[in-house]
């Protein structure tokens, strides 16, 4: 009986224990299914199908391949949303993404008074010690700020002719920012003058690669006008500006519509500067120049707020008087009026009683100064100026003294001496009423600059006449051949001679040197004339060789220029072999022509292929040995061709200098050499 017992006891529990089992596996099971769909369904809701979810007891696994890492990351945090954190585990991959990019190289120089800066990325190839060398070169160790930066990838197209540009530039922009990019430079400075930055763009513009991108921002700050003048005159000769300043475009036009009421045919040139006096400078000048229209002759002169009126001889006094009175009550109150209606002359005086000063400048740069000087302190001080201003050897003086004179009367010497200087001939006269200074002149601002100084030095009272010409023969800038001249001059010195090499190579044969010594010495006077030198040769021989013998020729007139010391940066050479001939290939004298170097100008847009205008039409590198014609092999029993295959390369080399296998030019006749 007690054993019965025991065994339904055990029974009981060993059947509660068997249950219980089965309830926890059929609880894990439930457990991990619905952890499984649970996750799965959240990361479909979410977009991320592509991961894929299973469950392991209480651990949920997460594996399939990530578009991305951040997809990733938010599959595992959308996971840990559902169940604990803790217990998901991450088998994902991370899809694989392409190499990556080279970064953008870029520089940006900055250059002012206090130095410069670099900043930027390159890459590892270029030289970063050579930039900042070139940097401390411009503008001493201590100025220079280097920030760069480089990144291990090769140097991408347009890079280095493009860093090679921005260094060459900086070194005319004192004031300047330079942004380098492959293929791509912008350039953005301030020039001292509109013709500074006339010359700077075209120097630029000239030197541009052909394959790069130059981006320009050149401004030039208006000049400073001292003092701010403006000189009408209407004499026999008719209206006309010794000077004019305008301080805006509006201010310039409203002052030349007052100038062509006043009688002013024709066009004006109207400086634009700072210095201004009053904003209400083209009212006072509108409100003078019609005064002078009205009196019908004479000088107004405005230098800064002093403004001079000087009638002419003989004007009527009642007329003058009520000009002179408008002026007054019309000017602006900055303003102050100096007016003179000269005397007339008395029948009794002569010219011989009125003292004088006269300087009289040659076109050869000699200067007599003769006339009165009041005491010999005047007259060794007008010396000693005149020998500084024209030279020491070209000034006479024969002046005497005359201690009645005026006391203002070395001062006016002086300043007309300033004055006389600026011209390349003409005479100054200096009388006790008035002073007049006449010449030629090669520069265009002459008249403005002279009466501006004589302003700034004269008094008030002092009455002066400028009658200068310009003269555009004696203009420096204007005398300059144009590109066009200076290649028809090249032209014209090989037109009786052609350059030689020697037999079969790029070596200039000794015969070529005063052909190379003219060049030189032309293109001395075309500075920054863009040019190419063009080699090029004629069809025997192979089309690699005559490629390669063309470009070493060219390449060898471009050295020897440099060796006279001629400025080459725009002198590009090229050879472009037997591809462009200009006489018939097949007769002794086509061939000749066609073996030539020639110079071809280079438009600022315009590649070397593009080149407007050829040089040398005819001139070139014939060489001592160049091939004759089929007759006159026949008539040399000597003439032989090469046996073996080395020697026919080498014959192809020569660019038909030397004679070819018959095999070797498909048939052609074999020539001997031709001579210059």
């Amino acid at each position: 009986m007690r054993l019965s017992s025991l065994l339904i006891v055990f029974a009981t529990f060993a059947t509660a224990a068997l249950l219980s089992l089965v309830t926890a596996s059929l609880s894990a099971d439930l457990i991990e299914d619905s952890a499984e769909r649970s996750v799965k369904r959240d990361l479909d809701d979410k977009g991320m199908q592509w991961a894929e979810v299973y469950a392991e007891g209480l651990q949920v696994f997460l594996a399939g391949i990530a578009p991305s890492e951040a997809e990733r990351f938010r599959a595992i945090s959308s996971a840990g949303g559902i169940v604990d954190a803790a217990r998901v585990i991450d088998n994902m991959q991370v899809e694989a993404t392409a190499d990556i990019a080279p970064p953008r190289f870029s520089i940006e120089i900055l250059r002012n008074d206090a130095g410069i800066s670099l900043i930027g990325l390159i890459p590892e190839t270029s030289d970063r010690g050579a930039i900042v060398d070139k940097m401390i070169e411009i503008a001493g160790r201590p100025n220079v700020t280097d920030l760069l930066e480089t990144a291990e990838y090769d140097a991408p197209d347009g890079w280095p002719d493009a860093l090679t540009f921005a260094l060459r530039a900086l070194d005319d922009l004192p004031r300047a920012k330079i942004s380098v990019q492959s293929g791509a430079v912008s350039i953005t400075a301030m020039a001292d003058s509109p013709e500074d930055r006339r010359d700077l763009e075209s120097a630029l513009l000239r030197g541009t690669p052909k394959d790069m991108r130059l981006d320009l921002n050149i401004s030039a700050p208006r000049p400073v006008i001292t003092p701010f003048t403006l000189r009408f005159v209407i004499d026999d000769n008719g209206p006309r500006f010794d000077a004019c300043s305008a301080d805006t475009e509006r201010t310039r036009v409203r002052i030349l519509t007052a100038a062509n009421a006043a009688g002013l045919e024709g066009g004006a040139v109207c400086t634009l500067g700072l210095g201004v006096p009053t904003p209400r400078w083209a009212d006072a000048v509108e409100i003078g120049l019609k005064g002078l229209a009205e009196l019908g002759g004479g000088t107004i002169t405005f230098s800064d707020s002093e403004v001079t009126l000087v009638a002419q001889l003989g004007t009527d006094q009642a007329l003058f008087d009520k000009v002179v009175g408008e002026l007054e009550s019309g000017l602006p109150q900055v303003f102050a009026l100096h007016s003179t209606l000269p005397a007339p002359i008395e029948e009794d005086d002569t010219e011989s009683t009125i003292p004088e000063f006269i300087a009289t400048l040659s076109p050869e740069g000699l200067v007599q100064l003769r006339g009165r000087l009041p005491n010999d302190l005047a007259r060794n001080t007008t010396a000693s100026y005149a020998r500084a201003r024209f030279g020491g050897n070209a000034v006479h003086m024969a002046a005497r003294l005359d201690d009645t004179l005026p006391a203002s009367w070395p001062v006016r010497v002086m300043a007309g001496l300033d004055a006389l200087a600026r011209l390349h001939n003409g005479v100054l006269n200096i009388t006790p009423d008035s002073m007049s200074i006449a010449g030629r002149t090669g520069n265009t601002d002459a008249n403005a600059e002279i009466a501006r100084l004589l302003s700034e030095k004269l008094s008030q009272t002092d009455q002066y006449a400028i009658d200068v010409i310009y003269v555009e023969e004696l203009d420096p800038l204007a005398a300059l051949p144009t590109p066009e001249e200076c290649i028809a001059a090249l032209q014209s010195i090989q037109n009786d001679q052609k350059i030689v090499f020697e037999p079969g190579s790029g070596t200039l044969d000794p015969s070529a040197k005063p052909i190379i010594d003219a060049i030189a010495a032309r293109l001395q006077e075309c500075p920054d004339l863009r040019v190419e030198i063009q080699g090029h040769t004629d069809s025997q021989g192979r089309e690699s060789m005559n490629q390669a013998l063309s470009q070493t020729r060219a390449q060898a007139v471009l050295n020897a220029l440099q060796d006279r010391r001629i400025l080459t940066s725009g002198i590009t050479a090229t050879g472009y072999g037997e591809s462009q001939p200009i006489a018939d290939n097949d007769t002794a004298d086509g061939r000749e022509a066609n073996r030539r170097i020639e110079f071809v100008l280079i438009g600022p847009e315009k590649g070397p292929q593009q080149a407007t205008e050829a040089a040398t039409e005819g001139a070139t590198d014939a060489t001592a040995d160049d091939a004759g014609s089929a007759e006159e092999a026949a008539a040399d029993p000597d003439a032989t061709t090469p046996d073996t295959e080395e020697e026919a390369a080498a014959s192809d080399a020569d660019d038909g200098d030397q004679p070819q296998d018959n095999a070797e030019t498909t048939g052609e006749e074999t020539t001997p050499n031709d001579t210059n």
